[in-house]
């Protein structure tokens, strides 16, 4: 769970500016980076479930850019269709849709390189630890 909250806060952030840079509207950008993000934050978390339980994904788990890939298609879609329902414009439904995913899918291959590292040197710890 605390992976699924650092990876909320980052996606937060950066929907907020994304959605009001976009719209010029401080209320309806501010509407857009709370439904977005907390649909996605969701999303993130059956992500991450279905990876661990997959016995497929599981095995490809550590592939970063693959497990990137198909968060960023949720995200996208789901960028969309809150952008599109709130604002009725199409266009600025797009433009969400591709900026802010994009930034995120950066934002989250980095996210899940640090979990990773932060996993391994957990692992390396407690092999030491029962060696000493």
């Amino acid at each position: 769970m605390a992976k699924t909250i650092t990876f909320a806060g980052i996606h937060f952030s950066i929907a907020t500016l994304v959605a009001f840079a976009l719209t010029g509207n401080f209320l309806l950008g501010s509407l857009i980076a709370v439904i977005e993000p907390s649909i996605n934050t969701v999303a993130f978390y059956f992500h991450e479930k279905v990876w661990q339980h997959v016995p497929f994904l599981k095995k490809r788990e550590s592939m970063t850019k693959a497990k990137t890939i198909s968060f960023a298609v949720i995200h996208f879609n789901v960028a969309f269709a809150v952008t599109y329902a709130l604002t009725g414009d199409a266009f600025i439904g797009g433009l969400m849709a591709t900026i802010e995913p994009t930034i995120n899918s950066f934002a989250y291959f980095f996210h899940e390189k640090a979990w990773g590292n932060k996993n391994k040197q957990a692992d390396y710890d407690i092999e030491h630890a029962i060696v000493a």
